[in-house]
């Protein structure tokens, strides 16, 4: 086996400080033979968005990548005592003749709790270094050159730039990684939204969601199905706060605009549906339009790869956007611990793509698939709760169940191979 002494320090941009960016960054951070800086396109995270309901495939990614990461999810999410409980994702069909009757309960796992994305961001911030991150660096440019130390050139909006010897880009659903990987006119490069899906959303304190809606809406995660819009809500901040909202399919836009919610459209939905919609409807200022992206036929160039959304953005019905970008940090996070030339760095990106990108993309299909159960446009599948439950139990298997740990496993096997390490010499290695 060849020597895995570094022979200088690899230069590394994470461009992008979301989930996977960040979660990568604590990772890599910890790595001497690494040099990592997180470069962020925004000045300041903001209080915006909903919130995560992690399923038990995040959480082994976060464990995977360091005990803390996964504390710190612990620790922004749960309250003292909550380690040990259960929580799921009730799936409930909320109009129709089988109005009422659970088909799902989704992402059950010990120590599951819902946290807002701002407080799982300002968590994971805590774990990079504060030198080994830089706000306001929104990326512009990324030029491959022929230089013998740190090749690759990027710059930023702001006029700064940095040479480097990979690219990581973190940098969400319009990522420049993703249109300078694909080509600014390749068809999978720009967000879709297929099937006009509109969320109409609210952020309230759950003192007040109490008043309106029934109170055990506002400490676990239903989803209320129908079709003529989905209902769900998620606790934030430590149970202090709700985000409630309804998310539409075949929203007729008009001049780019989504028509105002009405609730005299869920007159036949159940009655916790419907007040629910009601509450929504009072204030829909945290409303947004879903996207995700068609499939890009690879993840990586040479030196230059992306992750998380920018890889492969997703609708957020089968609650996996999140995880799915857990997994690819936690790959990366797992590859990079043997790149110490910087020959190995396209080698482990190849390993990274044929690891992640077949399982990241199903994810994408099964959440667009999620979104057509919920709003029963699949197939009739609503007129069969027996038909629903078994579909939902297979595609949560999917999901929450995959041995992250082979999963880290068959991309460093892919890699030693390739560069020559590893297994000894005539083993046959497969991608899995």
């Amino acid at each position: 086996m060849g020597s895995l002494e570094p022979q200088r320090k690899i230069k590394i941009a994470i461009t992008g400080g979301g989930v996977a960016g960040l979660a990568l960054a604590a990772g890599l951070s910890k790595k001497p033979h690494l040099d990592v800086h997180v470069y962020e396109g925004v000045a300041a995270y903001k209080d915006v968005g909903a919130g995560y309901g992690l399923h038990l495939n995040a959480i082994k990614a976060m464990a995977l990548i360091g005990p803390d990461v996964k504390q710190v999810y612990f620790d922004k999410a749960l309250s003292h005592g909550d380690e040990n409980v259960e929580m799921v994702t009730e799936v409930i069909l909320a109009q129709g003749p089988n109005s009422g009757e659970l088909v799902a309960e989704l992402g059950r796992a010990k120590g599951r709790k819902t946290v807002a994305r701002a407080d799982l961001l300002d968590g994971f911030l805590q774990l990079v270094p504060k030198d080994r991150i830089s706000f306001d660096k929104r990326l512009e440019r990324i030029e491959e050159t022929e230089r013998e130390e740190h090749a690759i050139h990027v710059t930023f909006k702001d006029g700064t730039d940095a040479w480097v010897d990979c690219v990581l880009g973190a940098d969400g659903i319009h990522s420049p990684t993703r249109s300078y990987l694909l080509g600014p006119d390749h068809p999978a490069t720009g967000p879709k939204n297929h099937e006009n899906w509109q969320v109409y959303r609210t952020m309230i304190s759950t003192e007040e969601a109490k008043k309106h809606i029934n109170e055990k809406w506002t400490r676990v995660v239903p989803i209320l199905m129908g079709p003529r819009g989905h209902v769900n809500c998620i606790p934030l901040n430590k149970g202090t706060r709700l985000s409630a909202g309804v998310a539409v399919r075949g929203t007729k836009y008009v001049d780019g605009k989504a028509p105002p919610l009405d609730p005299e459209l869920y007159k036949d939905y159940s009655e916790d549906a419907r007040q629910i919609v009601a509450m929504v409807a009072r204030d829909t200022s945290a409303s947004w339009t879903a996207a995700d992206h068609d499939h890009a036929p690879y993840y990586n160039r040479r030196n230059v790869a992306m992750l998380g959304d920018a890889a492969h953005a997703s609708m957020p019905y089968a609650g996996q956007g999140a995880a799915q970008a857990l997994e690819d940090a936690a790959v990366l996070d797992h590859l990079f611990s043997k790149v110490t030339e910087v020959s190995h760095i396209a080698p482990a990106l190849s390993a990274y793509d044929t690891t992640r990108r077949p399982r990241s993309q199903h994810v994408v299909d099964l959440a667009r698939q999620f979104g057509r159960v919920y709003a029963y446009a699949e197939d009739d599948m609503h007129k069969d709760p027996q038909r629903m439950k078994q579909f939902f139990a297979g595609a949560a298997a999917f999901s929450n169940n995959a041995d992250l740990q082979r999963q880290n496993d068959d991309a460093m096997d892919l890699f030693l191979s390739s560069i020559g390490e590893g297994k000894e010499a005539g083993d046959v290695i497969e991608a899995v």
